[in-house]
């Protein structure tokens, strides 16, 4: 069983058995300062097993793609065994012509970590060296430069190519402590052997199966929990900040919904508004409300339903995510013939990404509402009917001689179309390739692309609605003396001002904001948050 180190300063240890990897462990391979890898001793001996298997269901003739014959329109193309290693190496340099941005070297390491206990399953067939090399890699801070543009989320052959030049010593480049350079070169820094040769039908299972998407998605999904958490932390402030209605959160209401993601958001809500006084008749009289305001927008009432769809995406993304890493995703696979009968190749689409895909597709439609729905709520703020009573634009000081806010906002606004142009679902966008052999792609590599691109862009809209939130705060506090903030509220708005002072006369806001978007993507906002 795969299990973490106690403490992050201690390092991340995994045992990779090909069955126990969680979602927990792939987010924590992301965030390690250092990572040990090793294959479990009982994968190693299922892995030789079944490649001694496969090698004696070649030697009695049977004909099988990627070992003994060519791959994609060439497959009926016979190899013999004299052009093996180097029909390897070629597998390699052929497919490895991927382009773009490459991968970050947290999502590459992850990468292999995922393929090496994919591989220990055994059904690839290939030697447990290979997964060795792999881990070696890994172990000394190795990462292959993946290029992420040219995978059709049908095998991501291009990235995965790229890879296997590194593991092999070829011309591909790899990063080591911060320098990139051709794999021979950083393998001899990294006290790596330099060349490693792949034996008879072991580059197409290192290509095969999204295991680029794969890592990607797991990388996105947590990004977009950590998004999650701070949606529910500035929308506490927001409610503070405009006085809003608590029976929103009436843990009856929810309930009768039966959907346990929305009452768990409701519930964590009225956790991090435990204690305000500012959500209360009392506190909303304070800015001149005599009569009862009924009801709040949409945007609040609706608030614990749009967040909890989330959450319940996110939850149903660890469910995929733990079943693809230990899953055999590759083509072909090679299983026990009933009542030892020996071994068999089965020949299947294993590799296809579709489900991570659509499911990738799935969390970036609700990254943007959660976009759109952010920057709704900083709209409220700029006016004082739908503010119910904060100052125009946020302008401190002065309004009118001071701008505030106005344009901050618009930043958030000028965002929201770039993220509803990037939710368009890229798994409907099929198209035939290779002469009609690989006739139905996922484009899920499009998918978790167009999903991180989301979250950038989310994080800047967090950031203004987080500005904008604590600002409301500060313009009204002189009139709310003797009523609290809800406690975590006022932890939040602490630490936002931390890093950011108020805005009192108009000043240039481009630091405030990058500033701001730079302390959403850490930790810091959402550490002391009670989301769990």
């Amino acid at each position: 069983m795969a299990r973490p180190a106690p403490t992050p300063e201690q390092g991340l240890h995994l045992t990779l058995d090909g069955d126990s990897l969680t979602p927990q462990e792939m987010f924590d391979v992301l965030g390690a300062k250092s990572l040990t890898v090793k294959l479990s001793e009982d994968s190693r001996d299922r892995m030789q097993r079944f490649r001694n298997g496969a090698l004696s269901e070649l030697a009695s003739g049977t004909r099988v793609y990627g070992w003994n014959q060519a791959l994609g329109p060439l497959k009926d193309k016979q190899l013999n065994s004299q052009q093996q290693k180097t029909f390897q190496k070629r597998i390699l340099r052929s497919h490895a012509a991927g382009i773009g941005q490459p991968l970050p070297e947290r999502v590459t390491r992850l990468v292999m970590v995922l393929r090496a206990n994919q591989m220990a399953r055994g059904h690839m067939a290939v030697r447990p060296e290979l997964v060795d090399r792999m881990n070696s890699l890994v172990n000394a801070g190795v990462t292959p430069v993946i290029p992420q543009v040219g995978s059709l989320g049908s095998g991501d052959l291009q990235p995965m190519a790229a890879l296997g030049m590194v593991l092999t010593g070829d011309q591909a480049p790899a990063r080591y402590q911060g320098e990139q350079a051709p794999a021979a070169d950083i393998l001899l820094r990294a006290g790596l052997e330099q060349i490693f040769e792949l034996e008879q039908g072991e580059a197409l299972p290192i290509i095969s199966g999204s295991t680029v998407v794969l890592a990607s998605y797991i990388d996105a999904l947590h990004r977009a929990t950590k998004a999650a958490d701070l949606a529910e932390g500035v929308l506490a402030m927001f409610m503070d900040a405009t006085r809003a209605e608590m029976n929103t959160l009436d843990p009856r209401t929810h309930a009768e919904r039966r959907i346990p993601e929305e009452e768990k958001v409701a519930e964590r809500l009225r956790r991090l508004l435990r204690g305000s006084k500012w959500t209360t008749d009392k506190g909303r009289k304070r800015l001149g409300e005599d009569h009862p305001r009924i009801q709040d927008a949409v945007s609040l009432r609706a608030a614990p339903h749009i967040y909890g769809a989330l959450r319940k995406t996110i939850a149903e993304g660890r469910r995929h995510i733990e079943r693809e890493a230990n899953a055999s995703t590759s083509n072909p696979l090679i299983f026990e013939r009933d009542a030892g009968r020996g071994y068999e190749f089965v020949m299947g689409g294993n590799w296809d990404g579709a489900l991570l895909g659509h499911a990738a597709d799935t969390l970036n439609a609700q990254v943007a509402d959660l976009g759109v729905h952010t920057q709704e709520l900083s709209a409220r703020l700029l006016s004082p009917k739908w503010s119910y009573g904060l100052p125009a634009n946020l302008a401190g000081g002065t309004p009118g001689l001071n701008s505030g806010m106005v344009q901050v906002q618009t930043v958030a606004t000028a965002l929201v179309p770039e993220m509803q142009a990037r939710a368009l679902p890229s798994g409907t966008l099929s198209r035939p390739a290779k002469d009609g052999q690989e006739d139905h792609n996922t484009m899920a590599m499009a998918s978790v692309r167009n999903l991180h691109e989301n979250l950038d862009r989310l994080e800047t809209i967090q950031a203004v609605l987080t500005l904008m939130s604590a600002q409301g705060i500060d313009l009204i506090q002189g009139k709310m003396t003797g009523l609290p903030l809800g406690a975590a509220v006022k932890d939040l708005h602490d630490t936002v001002r931390g890093h950011v002072e108020p805005l009192h006369n108009d000043r240039y806001m481009t630091p405030d904001l990058e500033k701001m978007t730079e302390l959403v993507r850490g930790a810091e906002l959402t550490t002391a948050l009670p989301h769990r």
